[in-house]
């Protein structure tokens, strides 16, 4: 889970010095992201049903084996369009572990025990981006940013030795696909025609799309617009991702005593309430209330990610991958469209930014409740493991 913000945030601090270097302008540098953004869902896409067909533990160790070769190839790039083309493999190889990680806890756990994990999980899916642009500002000082690519080809080898340790293959052959391309896209069809699935998906995504409106337009609206500095704009997105990891802990208790659906749509709609209260704190320039209804949307989503993943992937116990990586695939799409639609509306002041927050937040509640409603007279989803 932690791959993604590794790959993503680690080389952020790095961006003047790679356009420096490379001889590029910023908005070259910055198309490294987006490309391994598009990586990272079609990793996705492609290691859910591979996995699904042979099993869980050869799709990570190709898909470490793939992101470590292509850190250390990005650490010695001559130029920026080979640095690009090598984000892409970066960003795909990522993907297979994010796929396969869900796909694993669905194997072993099912109902209110899956979301319980899910949110141990989500402890690493909020610290990694905290911790990540410190150790890339940490290895820029001591080292250019080719170091750091070199600390993430590590981390790679550190994932392949881990999952030949301590991952157990959960996947047993006869609970294994073995249909060829026609039964994968039988198997994607299945679950875009599954109302319940898409909706549990969509009320995630459109949740993630509302994050990462935040994560690209943060900087500039607090620095900007409020006049933060930029250690106190990294002690609030600090205090952001702690309230997510504790948040998820929070659900994790809970999930156990009441239902993960109850759980999801009590979420959902505080987020709904929070990025309204963001949107009116933005149109009155109030820094104190944009700050706590931003606080206050991410210990929603610490409730939202686990119990909705956990939801969706409920319901296909036999095609986990394959969910994992339409679940990966929506959210890369999904957020891709938030931050041109931010920068189209510009980001002269906070209200783009809480405008678009709350239309995800929104849309979030409302296609859950429609798409899953025919779940609501249905009894709590169980407890015991597979």
């Amino acid at each position: 889970m932690a791959v993604g913000a590794f790959s993503f945030d680690m080389y952020l601090p790095a961006f003047p010095a790679i356009a420096e270097q490379l001889d590029v302008s910023p908005a070259q540098v910055q198309l490294t992201l987006i490309v391994a953004l598009i990586g990272l869902g079609v990793g996705q896409i492609m290691a859910g049903p591979i996995s699904d067909r042979y099993g869980r533990r050869t799709p990570v160790l190709v898909g470490t084996a793939v992101f470590t070769a292509s850190s250390i190839l990005i650490a010695v790039a001559p130029d920026i369009t080979t640095f690009t083309a090598l984000r892409v493999l970066q960003g795909i190889g990522g993907g297979f572990g994010l796929t396969v990680g869900r796909a694993v806890i669905r194997d072993m756990f099912r109902g209110a025990e899956a979301s319980r994990y899910m949110s141990r999980v989500m402890l690493f899916f909020a610290v990694a981006p905290i911790v990540a642009p410190s150790v890339g500002a940490a290895v820029l000082s001591v080292t250019t940013w080719r170091g750091i690519f070199v600390i993430l080809a590590g981390y790679g080898v550190v994932l392949t030795l881990a999952t030949l340790r301590w991952l157990p293959e959960t996947l047993p052959p006869q609970r294994r696909r073995s249909g060829g391309t026609r039964d994968t896209i039988a198997v994607f069809r299945l679950l875009f025609a599954d109302r319940q699935f898409l909706g549990y998906a969509l009320a995630q995504n459109l949740s993630f799309a509302g994050l990462f409106a935040y994560l690209s337009s943060s900087s500039f609206v607090l620095q900007e617009v409020f006049g933060v500095s930029a250690r106190a704009y990294a002690l609030i997105f600090g205090v952001n991702a702690v309230g997510l990891a504790v948040a998820g802990q929070v659900s994790a208790y809970f999930v156990m005593r009441r239902t993960p659906r109850g759980l999801l749509f009590g979420a959902l709609i505080a987020g709904v309430l929070a990025c309204a209260a963001l949107l009116a704190a933005a149109e009155a320039g109030s820094l104190v209330a944009v700050v706590a209804a931003l606080f206050a949307f991410f210990i929603s989503l610490g409730f939202i990610f686990p119990n909705s993943m956990a939801l969706a992937l409920d319901k296909h116990p036999d095609r986990a991958g394959s969910a994992s990586a339409v679940l990966g695939g929506l959210q890369s799409a999904v957020s891709m469209l938030a931050a041109p639609l931010i920068a189209l509306l510009g980001t002269a002041t906070g209200v783009p930014m809480a405008a678009v927050m709350f239309g995800s937040a929104l849309a979030s509640l409302v296609v859950a409740a429609v798409l899953t409603r025919e779940r609501l007279a249905e009894p709590a989803l169980s407890t015991p493991t597979d």
